[in-house]
């Protein structure tokens, strides 16, 4: 109960300086830029457009009875999340290095800050999202916005969770051995294509489909296509396996952390 207070208390008092870190990284991603925030909107749409006609005419993927554009465009833009949450979560402690040997400052905040500016452009990819359910209509499938999309919250913060975890766990590895951040570009290439994000899961082996309840990607992924494609709300397994893996990895990330945050100091 007192960890619980403190972390309200630690939020409540160093949120100003987690706005203005957030505030810096979008000025940092944007500068010179002409379309500003706009990249944020445009990005989505222009990897879908080149995956959909890399996966749909060339390779000749194809989801049955599914509108593939909004198929696609759901899995591109979460595992962007995760992906980009995730690598800029691993270097948040090393990027920060010089402010955390002069003040004192939560360590964890820095990893949080890097997530919630994630996070922010995510809910702002959201928006080409919508559009493109709305002009493609219900084609198929009831791709049309439903009422089950109050759901879609609760798979967005337990996504949300798990990012947060993991970049715990990686912004702890990655300051002790900086091949991490190498290795982890090779790891999430590997990550992304084991996940059914332009092809359909029904096209791999048994033993492959039964392995990915166990990838945290497809689970969130899943959960939201079917609200988003099917008009329905989550079979029950995938809505706890979604808390399982925010919850878990959340809990396994701050233990790692602030396990070894002390010795931060003397590597960064």
């Amino acid at each position: 109960m007192k960890a619980i207070k403190n972390i309200f208390y630690n939020f409540k008092k160093y949120s100003f300086l987690m706005s203005q870190l957030v505030i810096r990284d979008f000025k940092v991603k944007y500068k010179r830029s002409f379309l500003g925030i706009l990249w944020s909107l445009l990005y989505p749409l222009l990897v879908m457009a080149v995956m959909a006609v890399v996966f749909s005419q060339m390779f000749r993927f194809n989801v049955p009875g599914v509108n593939y554009l909004v198929y696609l465009l759901t899995g591109v833009i979460m595992f962007q999340f995760i992906n980009e949450g995730s690598t800029n979560a691993m270097n948040s402690i090393i990027g920060n290095g010089s402010l955390i040997r002069k003040v004192y400052i939560p360590k964890y905040i820095f990893p949080l800050t890097k997530v919630l500016f994630t996070g922010v452009n995510f809910l702002l990819t959201l928006i080409p999202l919508v559009i493109i359910v709305l002009v493609t209509g219900e084609g198929e499938t009831n791709t049309t916005l439903n009422m089950y999309y109050l759901v879609l919250p609760f798979i967005f913060i337990c996504m949300f969770l798990f990012v947060f975890g993991i970049g715990l766990i990686l912004a702890t590895l990655s300051v002790f051995l900086r091949d991490v951040i190498y290795i982890y570009g090779v790891v999430v290439t590997m990550w992304q294509f084991l996940t059914p994000i332009f092809y359909d899961v029904s096209m791999l082996p048994q033993t492959l489909q039964f392995l990915m309840n166990f990838n945290p990607s497809y689970v969130f992924i899943t959960s939201a296509r079917e609200i988003i494609l099917f008009g329905q709300v989550p079979s029950l397994q995938l809505m706890l396996s979604s808390a399982a893996f925010g919850i878990g990895f959340l809990i396994l990330g701050s233990m790692v952390f602030k396990l070894n945050q002390n010795k931060f100091i003397y590597y960064v």
